[in-house]
């Protein structure tokens, strides 16, 4: 991709992003788990198993081109993204789990995400895995830039916490918009072939953001996590990275169109996570008040008259 704004902007929110979930983590965040391991497995199994499984499902059933196939693969291997503690907070889930899980997916996705890429490329595209091989120096640039900015953030925020939240939120919206700025340069870059494009993955990212989002829900509650940490789980599991998956599919493979399916994904994802939120929570609330209304009205039932 020719575009300065790709080439240049994308290493540098990623570097931006990283750098701000850093500035929210403390060594405290990695020890934690031990607190939550339940919760943690099963996020963590649903994350790495569950969903590359469903994504090659989707894969097959849709067969798009053997790059955008590549892409949703990535997708799907690509960490919870930082937007999931915000989401997370908004409808009441365990925000602190969240952000253990996404310091603990940021380490364990430098081996996940280039072990799925190469699976996908191989079975995928092999005659072309030459020309868009992911070798393991640019996977180390690559991920240089996502370990680095973390640790930096975290000893920014160990020698000046105050500092640390005051930047929180201007980080946060710096690198929206300049996420916004990427996602929309790949898709004008793409825009002959936009059209084709959404036809062949929409549909299937669509049904991804669903499939995560349910996922990451209903696993952790049917093995017995709690409602708060499920919800955690759900907008961990749900809301992937996709400038990793983007910088990768730019940066080090050096194909666009593998980049279409995160670039459709991160458009989709907000309004779906936000109103899969408001039904989870809307529910909840419903099961609540169920539960509390035999307790309100068990005097109506003892058939004592009121005094007259």
């Amino acid at each position: 991709m020719d575009s300065a704004l790709v080439s240049v902007g994308l290493p540098v929110v990623l570097i931006v992003i990283m750098f701000g979930l850093g500035l929210s983590l403390t060594v405290h965040d990695f020890t934690r788990i031990a607190k939550s391991p339940k919760a943690v497995a099963i996020a963590l199994g649903c994350q790495l198993v569950v969903l590359p499984l469903a994504a090659f499902g989707l894969v097959l059933l849709f067969d798009p081109s053997p790059l955008l196939a590549i892409g949703v693969m990535l997708l799907a291997a690509s960490p919870g993204g930082t937007a999931a503690n915000l989401f997370s907070h908004l409808f009441h889930g365990d925000v602190a789990l969240n952000v253990s899980l996404t310091a603990v997916n940021a380490v364990i996705a430098v081996g996940t995400v280039p072990v799925v890429t190469n699976l996908a490329i191989d079975y995928f595209d092999p005659g072309g895995a030459a020309a868009v091989g992911l070798q393991f120096g640019k996977v180390v640039q690559v991920f240089s830039i996502v370990l680095i900015p973390v640790a930096l953030g975290m000893l920014v925020r160990r020698w000046s916490p105050s500092f640390a939240d005051r930047m929180d939120r201007p980080v946060r919206i710096g690198s929206a918009l300049t996420l916004t700025l990427v996602i929309t340069a790949t898709m004008v870059d793409q825009r002959a072939d936009i059209i084709p494009y959404i036809r062949a993955v929409g549909v299937a990212m669509i049904l991804f953001c669903l499939i995560s989002l349910t996922v990451g829900y209903v696993v952790p509650r049917v093995l017995g996590v709690e409602g708060r940490q499920a919800i955690a789980c759900s907008m961990e599991v749900g809301i992937h990275n996709g400038v990793i998956a983007i910088t990768i599919a730019i940066s080090v493979l050096d194909s666009t169109e593998m980049a279409i399916p995160a670039a459709v994904y991160g458009v989709a994802i907000f309004p779906l996570a936000a109103g899969f939120g408001w039904l989870v929570t809307r529910r909840r609330a419903r099961n609540d008040a169920a539960q509390t209304r035999p307790a309100a009205g068990s005097d109506t039932g003892s058939g004592m008259s009121p005094t007259r």
